[in-house]
């Protein structure tokens, strides 16, 4: 019997007696080392491009149907259904392109909801493989596969050998897969509607012909026919002298051998897949030159073995100000997977002085936020105001060269993030990064947290869980992320988002790198690893990236200057319109407090007299606010005519000093007459301010006193001139005193409801004494 021997994640078969122990051990080992591959939903999900089978779809999907299905039977807790799940998701991978033909699906015993439909098909032990023809009938329990294979290659070719046996009626879905005779393809263009046929000479034994017609079975006008070596006219005919070897046969009758890396499955797909004409079912292909001609969007030629910076540049414009932006505050995870991402991008971005201090400055003020939370409109400040402090700025807009798709929806963005960071990866091993994975953790927490494209970000996330830990080197870095990436690929190849002229494959193609690609002995397609870090690291140097379509440094910096400027002043001529209109609400108040202000400054106009009034010596009497500069050009000493606008001062009852000498000193005139008005505009402006009816109380009560401190101020003045002040009668006194504050229509309307309450009081009054009268008098009756 045969003795399975356990590796580190796998299990393989030995010539050997089988020992329990070392079975059991090998299982147990097995599911814990990959148990990071087990999910909540089981082994397997929808992105692994299997069908995930329940009680509710299992009819629907094996019995009747128009395709063939091969299943798996297995359990969560099963190590050795751990150990194969790889290769059945190898397997799905790989013959994606032969759908609608055959299906691969898969159901978890172990799931209590399950376990009626494993027991139906008689499944007792896991893992288990049934094949189900197409329209299998609802009793079918299909066909089981004892000691299959654990290799992709011989699954495939198990799958082959049951899709030749159906007995039925061929299925439609099927191309045939029988070999070829000379009389058919003597007349193969009468009878089918295609521009080539590829005829595949091999061995009886070889399976590569039916593998590559599979492979073409999404793909229109083209045809492909196996034709066995002992088919000796056709041999001579197209004068074969290799097997296997594929020849192109067309409409015209012309012949000629197609030409590829090596003789193998993988690259006769590849070339014909790519054939002038060939296009997959469902997207027929509009000439690129027509799409180019009708575009609104400007083509721009660009070398397609080449990494063009535009598109890094455009890749970082996206990503920070319209990714981002939809995140109006970003805190815990997602504040964490931004520090990173910029970070790494500060680190090892290969770009223009600009943007790459830009970037810097971006990732300093971002490792000073100490706060739980930043908002967007703070972190988007920062990036668009780097250009004010010095000549740092990212451009704005995008402008896709190498990831342009033919049309707007395809490619761009997407492509962008992916050369973006492989371009890190491959920057971080040439600078000697001390974490192999700072950059692949960084772009886990971005797309993790930020990329628009959720189950994206979910099928990038299981990729992340399933093997990113085991990357110990940069060199496996770069490795992981183009294996990933070409997963991707394969998952995504003829799906609606697939530009059909820019076709998603296994990158990169013999044609661009041919020592990547190799041949093992059993016929099956190898990547040489080796070569293939050498490619990576010389396609994504950025030595090599070329600086086409840029725009230039100095116009970014001048542009961007303008926009902030441009910005700024709308911000403060938003902000001036609104002052303004504070000022006119301002100078607009309710009409009645206008009134009483107007009947404040009338009543205040002789208080002003008394308070502000200078007692002018008869000389100076009348002398203007102008000082010497008097209405009527007279000299100073002259007496002056007063203006009629200004009031009177009042100059009842003052004696005047007794002159010595009739003669003017101009020193002590103009001293007394700028002391005077200095005086004079201080009670004003005092006084104004008394009377505002927006002043609170307080603030009254210490213009008031502050007032009065200008009357003693005045009084003192007063003295030192000489003068004797005016005695003031007390009534007017106390008057003013007690009205202060307060209009002429304020003092009626007090005096008005003082007399009105003495009126409502003496009623009372009166009223309930005329009760208790007339009470008395009802009292004193018999």
């Amino acid at each position: 019997m045969a003795r399975w021997s356990c590796g580190a994640t796998s299990c393989y078969k030995t010539k050997s007696k089988l020992n329990p122990l070392n079975s059991f051990l090998c299982a147990f080992i097995s599911f814990i080392s990959l148990s990071p591959l087990i999910t909540e939903a089981g082994l397997y999900t929808a992105s692994d491009q299997i069908i995930i089978l329940s009680p509710e779809n299992v009819d629907s999907v094996l019995f009747n149907s128009s395709a063939a299905h091969l299943v798996e039977f297995y359990a969560t807790w099963c190590g050795h259904c751990v150990a194969f799940s790889p290769t059945w998701k190898s397997l799905a991978r790989d013959i994606k392109e032969w759908r609608p033909a055959v299906d691969l699906a898969a159901i978890d015993c172990a799931d209590e909801s399950n376990r009626k439909v494993c027991t139906n098909f008689g499944i007792t032990g896991y893992p288990s493989l049934k094949f189900f023809p197409a329209y299998s009938s609802s009793e079918s329990r299909g066909q089981d596969l004892r000691g299959f294979p654990r290799d992709v290659r011989g699954l495939r070719h198990y799958i082959i050998d049951k899709l030749e046996m159906h007995n039925e009626a061929w299925p439609p879905a099927c191309p045939p897969l029988e070999t070829a005779s000379e009389a058919e393809i003597d007349n193969f263009f009468q009878t089918n509607n295609v521009d080539h046929l590829a005829l595949v000479f091999e061995s009886k034994n070889s399976y590569v012909g039916r593998e590559v017609t599979l492979d073409l079975l999404q793909y229109e006008n083209i045809a492909v026919r196996r034709v066995l070596d002992t088919e000796m006219s056709l041999v001579s005919r197209f004068g074969v002298t290799d097997f296997p070897s594929c020849y192109l046969y067309n409409s015209s009758g012309n012949i000629y051998r197609l030409k590829v890396l090596s003789e193998a499955r993988t690259f006769y797909s590849y070339a014909l897949q790519r054939l002038p004409g060939v296009v997959r079912t469902g997207k027929p292909q509009i000439p690129i030159t027509d799409l180019i001609k009708n575009s609104t969007v400007e083509w721009r030629p660009f070398n397609k073995t080449r990494v063009y910076m535009s598109d890094l540049e455009s890749a970082l414009h996206y990503s920070l100000r319209v990714e981002l932006s939809g995140h109006i505050s970003i805190s815990g995870d997602d504040l964490t997977a931004l520090k990173k991402y910029i970070h790494v991008l500060a680190k090892y971005f290969p770009g223009r002085p600009s943007v790459k201090s830009a970037l810097k400055t971006l990732d300093n003020w971002l490792q000073l936020q100490t706060g739980a939370e930043i908002r967007y409109s703070d972190f988007r400040d920062v990036l668009d105001n780097t250009v004010q402090t010095s000549d740092a700025v990212l451009p704005e807009g995008v402008q896709w060269v190498g990831c342009q798709g033919s049309q707007e929806r395809y490619r761009g963005y997407p492509c962008a993030v992916w050369t973006l960071f492989h371009v890190l990866t491959v920057q971080a091993k040439e600078t000697g990064s001390s974490d192999p994975q700072e950059v692949l953790q960084a772009m886990r927490g971005y797309v993790s947290s930020f990329f628009g494209c959720r189950p994206c970000a979910t099928h990038f996330e299981s990729m992340a869980q399933e093997s990113m830990d085991h990357v110990t080197s940069l060199s496996s870095a770069v490795l992981w992320l183009w294996i990933r990436h070409n997963r991707v690929n394969n998952r995504l190849a003829g799906d609606l988002s697939e530009d059909p002229h820019f076709p998603k494959i296994q990158w990169p193609s013999p044609e661009l790198c041919p020592s990547c690609h190799g041949v093992k002995r059993t016929g099956e397609h190898q990547w040489n690893q080796e070569e293939v870090q050498i490619f990576l690291q010389n396609y994504f140097s950025s030595a090599r990236i070329l600086t086409d379509y840029l725009q230039d440094e100095t116009q970014a910096l001048i542009h961007q200057r303008n926009r902030l400027t441009a910005a700024r002043m709308e911000k403060e001529a938003g902000r001036g319109m609104e002052r303004r209109a504070r000022e006119v609400l301002d100078s607009h108040p309710a009409e009645e407090p206008q009134e009483e202000e107007q009947e404040e400054e009338e009543e205040e106009e002789p208080a002003l007299e008394e308070q502000a009034g200078e007692p002018y010596p008869a000389e100076l009497e009348g002398m203007g606010e102008t000082g010497a500069d008097t209405t009527n050009n007279q000299a100073p000493w002259e007496k002056p005519q007063r203006p009629q606008s200004q009031h009177k001062p009042r100059i009842v009852g003052l004696k005047l000093r007794e002159r010595q000498e009739d003669i003017v000193d101009l020193d002590s005139f103009v001293n007394q007459h700028y002391k005077a008005k200095a005086l004079r505009a201080a009670a004003m402006s005092g006084v104004v301010r008394r009377r505002s009816l927006q002043k609170k109380e307080d603030a009254e009560d210490l213009q008031f006193e502050g007032g009065w401190r200008v009357k003693r101020d005045l009084g003192s003045q007063e003295e030192n001139l000489g003068i004797e002040p005016y005695p003031r009668p007390q009534s007017k006194r106390w008057m003013s005193l007690l009205s202060v504050g307060f209009s002429r229509l304020d003092v009626s309307l007090c005096v008005l409801l003082y007399l009105l309450s003495t009126m409502c009081l003496l009623a009372m009054y009166l009223y309930f004494k005329l009760r208790i009268k007339l009470r008395r008098a009802k009292v004193s009756l018999p």
